[in-house]
């Protein structure tokens, strides 16, 4: 095997398919591997796509196998068609040559003879094994895994490291890894790896550059996080901070997290990974909230519904787009809209406080802004937004402020600012 520490097994995803390349088919297997691969403590050094063609697959393990991983996972290319190369490219790179397994041709007829007493379509039988005789070829000296379509997938030993072939389907990789990690020969390989342990911060209203300053600043004043794998990536209007570490560097680690948690007290929410969604959710249990949404126009309601059991605590909302709406459904003074404007911190504060009579709630939420592209004006540019938070006791959250972006961007980040005017309100 290539040469690692004890604590670091490298590994490779290698995904082909031109469809997968051009965007026709997404790629869902790539992630969904990288997942698994971090909960066995194995470094996932890259995901490479490249086409159905033999020359760019072996340009890609050649590649990883430059990079000094220790296993590469393939997905797709093992079906029937001409173009279907995985196996036959796999087996020249690790310098194997295909033979034909006779037991899983066996298999493979079997299945399809299933299937074909089982369809209405008319196929011929002898012209499925003809095309399909190919899934059965293997390269010398590697361990088949059961087909779950009709593609058997194979674990095949290379010079300092293992190719595990996997079919493309989801539905067919999924099990068939499950089954691979039996497999003695990735049992060798995966014991050497420790576990790769990580924690997960959220944090709303730093930006970014803040964040990388807290960081040096940490840095500077004697933490030692070379054995950290610390990203940051703004997601959703909030920014995540991910922290991978294997158990030598745990003391770090908290000491990390403790250092940011001083910083920036006032806007990270949320130390293991919880969303806001689901804090939001347990905040509001034994209560009602009610809402009234303008520009957002029912984006609050429907994230607060997106949660399972909303339904005992989201007694309703109303999206008074309109002036007249305003009015009407929640008995603003037509006066005080012409005298502010329908967006404006007092129009807010009404539409608040008639949610929650109306509603009979513990809680409100109000909205309302100029989404664009028009509608914009010096004093109160496109992307102005007004909220307003209560509680039937009193407690309120007022913000307004320009949110950045085009007309989506506006309304989503306005419903992300009304979760967090909720969680500042209840905490």
């Amino acid at each position: 095997m290539a040469e690692t520490s004890q604590e670091t097994v490298k590994a490779g995803i290698l995904v082909t398919g031109t469809e997968v390349l051009t965007a026709v088919i997404r790629d869902e297997n790539g992630p969904w591997l990288s997942g698994r691969m971090l909960e066995l403590g194995v470094e996932l050094v890259e995901i490479m796509v490249v086409a159905d063609r033999p020359a760019d697959l072996l340009a890609g393990l050649e590649h990883m196998k430059s990079a000094g991983v220790d296993l590469i996972v393939t997905t797709g290319g093992l079906g029937p068609t001409a173009d279907d190369l995985t196996a036959e490219v796999v087996a020249e790179f690790t310098g194997r040559p295909l033979k034909l397994d006779e037991g899983m041709e066996a298999k493979i007829a079997a299945i399809l003879r299933r299937y074909a007493a089982t369809t209405p379509i008319d196929l011929s039988v002898d012209a499925m094994l003809a095309a399909n005789r190919k899934q059965a070829m293997v390269p010398d000296g590697a361990v088949v895994l059961d087909p779950i379509g009709t593609a058997p997938g194979l674990a095949v030993p290379g010079e300092d490291l293992v190719v595990l072939v996997l079919p493309g389907p989801p539905r067919e990789l999924r099990p068939m890894w499950e089954d691979a990690l039996r497999l003695p020969m990735l049992q060798r390989v995966l014991e050497r790896a420790t576990p790769l342990l990580s924690y997960r911060l959220r944090m709303f209203g730093t930006p970014e550059s803040e964040l990388a300053s807290s960081l040096r600043e940490v840095e500077a004043g004697g933490l030692n996080i070379s054995n950290l794998e610390v990203t940051t990536c703004l997601r959703r209007g909030e920014v995540e901070i991910d922290v991978r570490y294997r158990p030598a560097a745990a003391a770090e680690a908290e000491a990390l997290r403790d250092a940011l948690a001083q910083r920036h007290a006032h806007t990270l929410f949320s130390f293991d990974g919880t969303t806001i969604d689901s804090i939001v959710a347990g905040l509001l249990q034994g209560r009602s909230l009610a809402l009234a949404e303008s520009c957002s126009a029912g984006l609050l309601a429907a994230r607060i519904t997106d949660t399972p059991g909303a339904s005992g605590y989201f007694a309703g909302g109303v999206v008074t787009y309109s002036n007249r709406a305003k009015t009407d459904l929640l008995g603003i003074d037509p006066g005080l809209i012409e005298a502010h404007g329908a967006v404006s911190p007092e129009v807010a504060r009404e539409m608040a406080t008639g949610a929650l009579e109306r509603f009979k709630a513990d809680v409100a939420v109000s909205i309302t802004g100029v989404a664009g592209p028009g509608g914009g004006t010096e004093e109160k540019p496109v992307g102005f937004v007004c909220f307003e938070a209560i509680t039937a006791e009193g407690g309120s959250q007022v913000r307004s402020l320009v949110i950045p972006g085009d007309r989506s961007d506006i309304r989503e980040r306005s419903a992300l600012v009304g979760m967090h005017l909720l969680r500042r309100l209840l905490s």
